[in-house]
C-alpha cells in the first residue's frame, strides 16, 4: 500500500509562496488503479513529483507523510531513495521529448534502468529492452533499440519512456499522461499491458490523465483535483454515473462527440487561480454556475456525501450548506450544471441522428453548401535517405509517405488520422515547407488564392516550389499548431516575444500598440491570463503552453492551419474551449484545418471529411458521417473499436 497523508508542497516563486499541494490525503493499493483529474496547473504534475521526490529546486515538503508499506518515503536519504525510485516505484512523464537523453541510443537508456534495478547485465538485459519494446508496440524492435530519440515519432518515443519504466518492473507505477501522445489502437494496447501487468504482479497504479475515457475503462477510484486540493473522491462507477461537484459535472459535459456537433461544448469559464495567492472561501467559486451566498467566505472540506452507499467524498457546501444558489446559469452547452447529462452513445448512433452522407456535414462545424477549393494535394511522396554511399551517394531510402492526395474546402476540415508513424505528422510538415533540406518530397500541393467578389480566382500556387518572398507570403497563408508545445516554443523568449516572432515577420504592418493589443486578445481567446506575456515557456504545464503555440498560429491570420495534435496535452475542459475557439474561428474568418489527431471523439465533433492513413497510404476517406458511422475497410473498423468511451447517466 501506498499512502499519502496531508501531503503539502510549497514553491518559492517571484510572485510569493505558491502552495502547489494543500492537504492531500489519497491511498493507493497494491493491484488498483487510481486516476487524479483536473485542469492543467491543478497540482496533478507536482503531485507525481513529489512522490518521486523529484520536485524542483525552489520546491520543497512543507509537511505531510508519503508511506510504502509503513515506511515513511519522506525520511529516507537521497540514497536510500534512489532504490526506491524506479525499483519499486516507477514513473512515465508527462513530455517523452524532454525525458530521454537525446545524445544516448533509446536501447541504452533502457538498458540502464534494467541494470540498475534488476540483477540482468550485458546481452541479457538487451534482450529483455528488446522484448518491452516489441511489448508496448514499437515495430522492428531489433532495430530501433539502436536508434536516437529524435529519429522516433512522439508516439513511439512515449512507448519507448513506457518500456523503460516497465522493465524493471515497479511495484508501484505513476503515469503522468501515459498515453497522451498514442493513437487509439496502441493506447488500447499499452493499457490492456497495464492492466495484464495488475493481475500477475499486483502493480499499483496512479494513473493522472485528462482523458476520461481512459479513466472510465482502467481506474477502480477517481480523484478530482482543483486548484492544489482534491474535491471530490469516489469509485469510478460512482464518479460517472453520479458526479457531485459541480466542477466534476461541467468536465463531463466539456466531451467532445458526434451527438454535440454542431454546437458549443460546455467550456468552464476562465483559468485555475494562481496558487500563490490566499483563498479566502471555495476556490472553484469564481467559475461556478452554483454559487451560494457562503461560498466565496467560507473554506469547504472534503466530506462524506450523505446518503451514498458507497465511499464518495466532495469539497462543496451544496452538500453541507442548505442555502439555494445564487443562480445556476447554463453553460456554454446549453444545459445547467443541474441538468442530466446526455449519455455518450456510439459512433454509429451518434451518425444516425444526424443522417449520413455528404449532404449530412452541413450540420457540422462548415456549413455553407458550396465551397472554394483551397488547397489540393496530389500524389505526395516523402522519402527520407537511411544511409549513404562510399563516394557520398544516397543508398538507401525510407519511404514516410507513398502517393497521399487529398483536398480541402475554405472552411472546411479535413481530419487526418492513423496509428503513430503512418505519416500523419509528416504529410502536415511537408505542406508547410518544413522538410526541404531533410527529405525529398515529390508531387504537389496547391494553394489556390481567395477568390475575388466576383467570384474568380487566380491561378493556384505549387507550394512545393516556392522560395524567399513567395514563400514568406505563403508561410502567412498556412500556419502549423506543433504536437509538442515544449519543443516547439524558445525556452530563451518570452511569451510576448514568442507570440510577436511571427508578426514582425508576417505582419510588417502593424506598430507595436497594434501588436500588444493583437496578444492580448488572442491570450484572451486561448485561456490565458494577461501576464503570461512577461513569463518563461517553462513556467507553464503542457496545456498552457499548447493554447501559447495555438495562439502563435492565430496570431498571422492564417487562411489554412496544419492541426498536429493541437488537444493531445489538454485537459478537456481546456480542449473544449479550444475546439469552441476553432470552430468560431472557422466560421467567422472561413479559416480551414488539416486536423491531425488520434482522438476519435474530436473527429466526430470538428471534422467535415475524414482520410484515414496506414502506412504512408490513405486507406479510406470520405465524409465524416460515412467514415466513421459505416467504415468499409478492416483498419478503421480496428481504430474505432480501439476507442475509449465514457459510459455515464447523470440523475437531475
Amino acid at each position: 500500500m501506498l499512502k499519502i497523508d496531508d501531503l503539502n508542497v510549497h514553491l518559492d516563486a517571484d510572485a510569493g509562496l505558491v502552495r502547489a499541494i494543500d492537504g492531500m490525503r489519497l491511498t493507493l493499493a497494491q493491484g488498483q488503479t487510481f486516476a487524479l483529474v483536473g485542469e492543467s496547473g491543478c497540482g496533478k504534475s507536482m503531485t507525481a513529483l513529489a512522490l518521486m521526490r523529484l520536485l524542483p529546486d525552489n520546491g520543497r515538503i512543507a509537511g505531510g507523510r508519503l508511506e510504502l508499506d509503513g515506511q515513511d518515503l519522506f525520511d529516507l536519504s537521497e540514497a536510500r531513495m534512489r532504490d526506491v525510485r524506479g525499483g519499486r516505484i516507477g514513473m512515465i512523464f508527462q513530455e517523452p521529448g524532454t525525458s530521454l537523453n537525446p545524445v544516448m541510443k533509446v536501447g541504452a537508456q533502457i538498458v540502464e534502468a534494467i541494470e540498475a534495478h534488476t540483477p540482468l547485465r550485458g546481452e541479457a538485459a538487451r534482450k529483455k529492452a528488446i522484448d518491452w519494446l516489441r511489448r508496448v508496440g514499437i515495430p522492428e524492435p531489433e532495430r530501433r533499440i539502436d536508434e536516437y530519440p529524435f529519429r522516433l515519432s512522439g508516439g513511439q518515443k512515449q512507448r519507448i519512456m513506457i518500456a523503460m519504466t516497465l522493465a524493471a518492473e515497479p511495484d508501484f507505477l505513476i503515469a503522468d499522461e501515459p498515453t497522451t501522445a498514442l493513437d487509439v489502437t496502441i493506447q488500447a494496447q499499452i493499457l490492456d499491458l497495464l492492466k495484464d501487468l495488475q493481475r500477475e504482479r499486483g502493480l499499483g497504479l496512479l494513473l493522472i490523465t485528462h482523458d476520461l475515457g481512459v479513466v472510465s475503462g482502467m481506474a477502480h477510484q477517481v480523484a478530482l483535483m482543483y486548484a492544489g486540493q482534491i474535491v471530490e473522491v469516489a469509485s469510478a462507477a460512482e464518479f460517472f454515473a453520479s458526479p457531485k461537484h459541480p466542477y466534476a459535472r461541467l468536465l463531463l459535459q466539456a466531451l467532445p462527440d458526434a451527438q454535440r456537433r454542431g454546437e458549443p461544448l460546455a467550456a468552464i469559464p476562465g483559468t485555475v487561480p494562481p496558487l500563490w495567492q490566499t483563498f479566502e472561501g471555495c476556490r472553484f467559486a469564481p467559475r461556478c454556475d452554483r454559487t451560494m451566498v457562503h461560498c466565496g467566505s467560507t473554506r469547504p472540506a472534503l466530506a462524506a456525501v450523505a446518503g451514498e452507499a458507497a465511499a464518495h467524498e466532495v469539497r462543496c457546501l451544496l452538500y453541507t450548506d442548505r442555502q439555494e444558489p445564487v443562480a445556476v446559469a447554463a453553460t456554454a452547452g446549453g444545459a445547467a450544471a443541474g441538468a442530466p447529462l446526455r449519455s455518450q452513445s456510439s459512433l454509429r448512433s451518434g451518425f444516425a441522428s444526424r443522417g449520413t452522407g455528404s449532404g449530412a456535414s452541413g450540420s457540422g462545424p462548415a456549413s455553407a453548401s458550396a465551397s472554394a477549393m483551397l488547397l489540393e494535394v496530389r500524389d505526395l511522396q516523402v522519402r527520407y535517405p537511411m544511409s549513404r554511399g562510399f563516394f557520398g551517394g544516397t543508398k538507401r531510402w525510407f519511404d514516410a509517405v507513398g502517393g497521399v492526395s487529398f483536398s480541402i474546402e475554405a472552411g472546411r476540415t479535413l481530419a487526418l488520422v492513423g496509428e503513430s508513424g503512418c505519416g500523419k505528422t509528416t504529410s502536415g510538415k511537408a505542406i508547410v515547407q518544413l522538410l526541404r533540406r531533410v527529405a525529398v518530397i515529390e508531387g504537389q500541393a496547391l494553394l489556390h488564392p481567395p477568390a475575388s467578389p466576383a467570384g474568380q480566382g487566380g491561378a493556384p500556387t505549387d507550394l512545393f516550389h516556392l522560395d524567399g518572398v513567395a514563400l514568406r507570403e505563403a508561410r502567412r497563408q498556412v500556419q502549423i499548431i506543433f504536437q509538442d508545445p515544449f519543443a516547439s516554443l524558445n525556452p530563451r523568449l518570452r511569451v510576448q516575444e514568442v507570440l510577436e516572432e511571427g508578426l514582425l515577420a508576417l505582419r510588417p504592418d502593424l506598430d507595436a500598440s497594434a501588436r500588444l493589443q493583437l496578444l492580448h486578445d488572442l491570450l484572451d481567446q486561448v485561456g490565458l491570463r494577461r501576464d503570461a506575456l512577461a513569463r518563461f515557456p517553462h513556467e507553464f504545464s503542457g496545456g498552457q503552453r499548447q493554447r501559447i503555440a495555438i495562439a502563435r498560429a492565430l496570431a498571422v491570420e492564417p487562411r489554412l492551419i496544419v492541426c498536429d495534435e493541437p488537444t493531445s496535452a489538454l485537459d478537456v475542459s481546456v480542449q473544449a474551449q479550444i475546439l469552441n475557439l476553432l470552430r468560431d474561428l472557422q466560421r467567422s474568418r472561413g479559416l480551414s484545418y488539416l486536423f491531425i489527431t488520434h482522438n476519435i471523439g474530436v473527429v466526430e465533433y470538428i471534422a467535415d471529411e475524414v482520410a484515414v492513413m496506414q502506412a504512408g497510404r490513405i486507406v479510406e476517406s470520405g465524409a465524416c458521417d460515412v467514415v466513421l458511422g459505416s467504415p468499409r475497410e478492416a483498419y478503421t473498423r480496428t481504430l474505432l473499436a480501439a476507442v475509449p468511451r465514457v459510459e455515464r447517466s447523470v440523475a437531475p
